[in-house]
């Protein structure tokens, strides 16, 4: 392969840790588009990482945590071949404080506030395959809906997808 410059340009908002909910759009080779949805806000620890750091990591090496590569591979896609965007929004919900990382009541905190934001992340994936957007993966939560906070994160990406539709 030939060498090549690139450019990426993203603002600064994007390194705030915190729950966020973001879409990938990719473009194959072909021009044509498919969306990830996503959520930031670790199952596996008390994290909640910033969606500029989950970006290197979807399109990483590391088998735990490259969920969009892998999806991509599963569809005979190379990464390298795409273009992407990512369109985030957050955070709806700030990380747990350092200081009670570690213990019971922080445990008990990140899984409520993980939990409220994997209820939301299914709604926009659901919404978005509804209104008929290529969503090429299915969030399979069973985490109730703040209904509030939905209308909220809707309004926020019917900005990049009208198909969402007005507000109910």
């Amino acid at each position: 392969m030939a060498a090549a410059t690139h450019s990426l340009d993203f603002e600064g908002g994007l390194l705030e840790r915190g729950f966020w909910l973001y879409v990938w759009e990719i473009t194959d080779p072909t021009e044509q588009v498919v969306y990830y949805v996503g959520r930031t806000g670790d199952s596996s620890s008390e994290n909640a990482q910033s969606p500029f750091n989950r970006m290197g990591q979807h399109l990483g090496f590391a088998k735990a945590s490259n969920t969009l590569r892998k999806k991509l591979d599963g569809c005979n896609l190379k990464p390298e071949d795409c273009s992407f965007r990512l369109i985030a929004h957050g955070p709806v919900m700030d990380e747990i404080p350092e200081a009670d990382k570690g213990t019971s009541r922080g445990r008990t905190e990140h899984q409520r506030r993980r939990d409220i934001v994997a209820g939301l992340e299914k709604k926009l994936a659901d919404s978005m395959t509804e209104a008929h957007y290529c969503v090429m993966n299915q969030v399979d939560s069973h985490k109730p809906l703040d209904e509030k906070l939905w209308l909220q994160v809707k309004e926020a990406f019917a900005i990049d997808f009208p198909k969402l539709g007005p507000l109910a």
